[in-house]
């Protein structure tokens, strides 16, 4: 099959994450190394649709490793998720002489890539960049350090502000279905309590703990919330159960929403994202497909596209207990 993929595409699709410009890089690059003609295909699986594909070449991504976002521009499809979007899709890649594709997205983009390898048999590796971490079969998805990075330095500096007065920050994080960015930033930055899906600590506990650091001496405190945190419908609502029991602490909330998925992109996710393009490259050359590229034990390796979208990303559970022991 070595001399049957003359031609790849390469897309970023839902929602974008620091890193993904540095996996398109290394997409073209790898391609170029290879002899291997790169074509960029604009706005996702929107962009097949409508055959908004550009000729890329390995000085068409210089200074681009830095930058977040995608130069790639990313959407989410909704006539993708038809029959009809579909054949329109494969249609326009043979119209381009595009003979594979690697997919920049999460379980929703490799849901579809997944799909459309079923119908059509067409070759296709996917690279996992969304900085909630939820995805099976890699230890960390593109963007995922360079969102803890963010929060880390933002909660530091609300932390300035609420030892001055004396303040109780809830500080909602991204993160619906998983609690990896609020347990990981909650250790690094020193948070009092840490809030996620995956536990339930129920507000009269939270309350009980947050007295104890009063009784401890703390006059200020962080509680880290994930997004997806069954304690209250949302972070107001806790802020409002804690004024009406808690009338020693003043009260504030903060939402990050989106500023955690722009940036520059961390020294890991560009290496992690090199990587992961070069691996994609390499495996559909060899006749790999239907795939996604993940780091397991620090190793590059390859799971089957069903398996990450249907595995369950799982948090650390001694993370959990280190996050106990260092809140006293």
């Amino acid at each position: 099959m070595l001399h049957t993929i003359k031609k790849i595409g390469v897309m970023t699709s839902g929602g974008d994450s620091p890193g993904m410009n540095a996996a398109v890089r290394s997409v073209v690059r790898a391609c170029a190394f290879h002899n291997i003609e790169c074509i960029g295909i604009y706005r996702g699986y929107e962009g097949m649709i409508d055959g908004d594909f550009v000729s890329m070449d390995a000085r068409s991504v210089k200074g681009i490793i830095n930058k977040g976002g995608t130069i790639l521009k990313s959407a989410r499809s909704k006539e993708f998720r038809t029959k009809e979007g579909r054949a329109k899709a494969h249609e326009q890649l043979l119209k381009a002489s595009i003979d594979a594709f690697v997919v920049i997205g999460g379980d929703g983009s490799f849901t579809g890539a997944m799909i459309f390898n079923q119908e059509y048999n067409f070759p296709v590796m996917g690279i996992p960049g969304t900085i909630d971490n939820d995805i099976f079969g890699t230890t960390h998805t593109l963007g995922y350090d360079t969102a803890l990075n963010t929060v880390v330095e933002v909660i530091d500096k609300i932390r300035d502000t609420a030892s001055s007065h004396n303040r109780l920050f809830f500080i909602e994080v991204m993160g619906r279905d998983v609690g990896h960015i609020a347990l990981n930033v909650g250790i690094g930055a020193g948070a009092e309590e840490i809030l996620i899906p995956e536990e339930d600590l129920g507000l009269d506990r939270l309350v009980e703990s947050l007295r104890r650091s009063k009784q401890s001496g703390k006059s200020s405190s962080i509680v880290v919330v994930a997004e997806g945190d069954k304690i209250g419908k949302s972070v107001f609502e806790l802020k409002d159960y804690i004024d009406e029991n808690m009338s020693e602490y003043e009260v504030r909330v903060s939402v990050l929403g989106h500023m955690q998925r722009g940036g520059a992109p961390s020294c890991f996710d560009r290496v992690l994202a090199s990587r992961m393009g070069v691996k994609a490259v390499e495996s559909l050359i060899t006749g790999k497909s239907n795939f996604m590229v993940g780091l397991k034990n620090d190793i590059i390796d390859l799971t089957p596209f069903d398996q990450a979208v249907k595995g369950k990303s799982k948090i650390n559970m001694e993370l959990l207990r280190v996050s106990e022991i260092m809140s006293i």
